[in-house]
């Protein structure tokens, strides 16, 4: 038992497929199976009506309008030229160097902070050093020998020792 008014033949000269979930173009109005609905697919005449993309200035983010028939890279061109109310001095700019010198008379900022252990401050690389930045840690003035105690303590000789690389036993931790 055939159904002969059911589906319909797709309008593709090259298919002509018997499609029984038909899709209809919005654009041309006429039926095409799944393989040939898109606007390509069935070289659509009509597409121009449907197939509206409204550009966005690069500069101000705004939506330009665009007349049938006219470029879109000539309309945004145009607008950047003589609409378009982007000011770069009004951009909000992001500081990479914020971290100010906590040493007296010192101007310069860093991009990372350099925290003294001792006094605690924040301090430029010049600076960085209790001895640079007269380190009055726990209300007294530290040394210069006091002060140049590093966590990490050289131990004079290059050469390897007790068999291991040179470089694994150049520095030892002291607390």
């Amino acid at each position: 038992m055939e159904f002969p008014d059911l589906g319909k033949h797709c309008s593709e000269k090259t298919c002509k497929q018997l499609d029984f979930l038909p899709l209809k173009c919005d654009a041309c109005e006429e039926v095409f199976c799944k393989d040939h609905i898109t606007y390509d697919k069935h070289k659509c005449t009509s597409a121009y009506k449907k197939d509206v993309q409204v550009p966005v200035c690069p500069l101000c983010n705004t939506p330009i309008p665009v007349r049938r028939g006219e470029m879109p890279d000539i309309v945004v061109g145009a607008h950047m030229d003589k609409d378009c109310k982007y000011d770069p001095t009004q951009r909000v700019s992001f500081k990479v160097f914020t971290n100010k010198c906590s040493k007296e008379g010192c101007k310069r900022k860093e991009m990372i902070k350099l925290i003294c252990n001792h006094c605690h401050g924040n301090f430029c690389i010049k600076h960085r050093h209790p001895q640079d930045h007269d380190c009055k840690a726990g209300g007294h003035s530290l040394s210069k020998a006091g002060a140049s105690e590093p966590s990490f303590r050289p131990t004079g000789s290059n050469r390897m020792s007790s068999g291991r690389h040179p470089r694994h036993n150049r520095y030892k931790f002291v607390k």
